[in-house]
């Protein structure tokens, strides 16, 4: 079951599967519908995604829906890919707030989101290929983008799980807090991205994936300044430059 809520210009969204949290083709497929909706929803500035309860935030997938089943496996496998790369295409800023284990799908799903928030007492994994298969939810082609190629391999090709701390310091997460307490961080988060332009903040998430995806240097260069001169023809940027002339904060309305 994926719950959530809106307030203010933050969509909150839990995965609230117990006990473990785990993926569903039904949980996929309600994930990918509700980013399409928050993507239209102009006033959604930023997401927050985690997990139900204090353990999981998610163990990945249910392997007990798809055992033996090629058929469902290929189903399962495409609402992977679509509830997830929906997510990393977002509009919005997206941030995971990692509350404790992140399995395989579920590290996947955060490898979707842009930035990462995980408690002292989080776990993260790819052990696919402990059951004989891959991480095909984003995890061989994100990981190695975040963390370097030999971590990627560390990771995935000797079934390392690795702990908050070394998430942190290998640059998988951007934050490790207490436990209990991702939420309220990625929440804090979520509201310094709501001071900053959304049309902004669009442009400039499409321009980082740009790199991330291989465009080459001088052609993303070029795209920089021609993104940036897009920005005159919405009001928030004649909002933006006034407010900080006129020494208030910006009252954006993202058009």
């Amino acid at each position: 079951m994926i719950r959530h809520e809106i307030r203010g210009h933050t969509a909150f969204i839990t995965n609230d599967n117990p006990p473990a949290n785990t993926w569903t083709p039904e949980s996929l497929r309600a994930l990918e519908s509700l980013v399409a909706g928050l993507d239209a929803d102009r006033n959604v500035y930023a997401a927050v995604l985690t997990g139900a309860g204090e353990k999981f935030f998610s163990a990945g997938a249910d392997l007990k829906t798809f055992q033996g089943d090629k058929a469902m496996a290929r189903e399962f496998i495409a609402r992977f890919g679509a509830a997830f790369e929906a997510l990393m295409n977002a509009r919005f800023v997206t941030i995971a707030a990692i509350n404790g284990y992140a399995m395989g799908g579920g590290l996947e799903a955060t490898l979707a989101c842009d930035i990462r928030i995980a408690e002292a007492h989080a776990q993260l994994a790819l052990p696919e290929p402990a059951v004989g298969l891959l991480p095909a939810g984003c995890g061989t082609q994100m990981l190695p983008w975040l963390v370097g190629e030999g971590w990627a391999k560390r990771i995935i090709l000797t079934n390392e799980r690795v702990d908050a701390q070394t998430a942190h310091r290998i640059g998988l997460v951007q934050e490790v807090v207490e436990k209990g307490q991702a939420l309220a961080a990625a929440t804090k988060m979520a509201e310094r991205v709501a001071t900053l332009s959304p049309r902004a903040l669009e442009s400039c998430k499409h321009l980082i994936h740009n790199a991330r995806n291989g465009v080459p240097k001088p052609g993303g260069l070029a795209l920089e300044r021609e993104r940036f001169m897009d920005l005159f023809q919405f009001d928030d940027t004649r909002e933006g430059v006034a407010a900080f002339l006129e020494k208030r904060k910006p009252e954006w309305k993202n058009a």
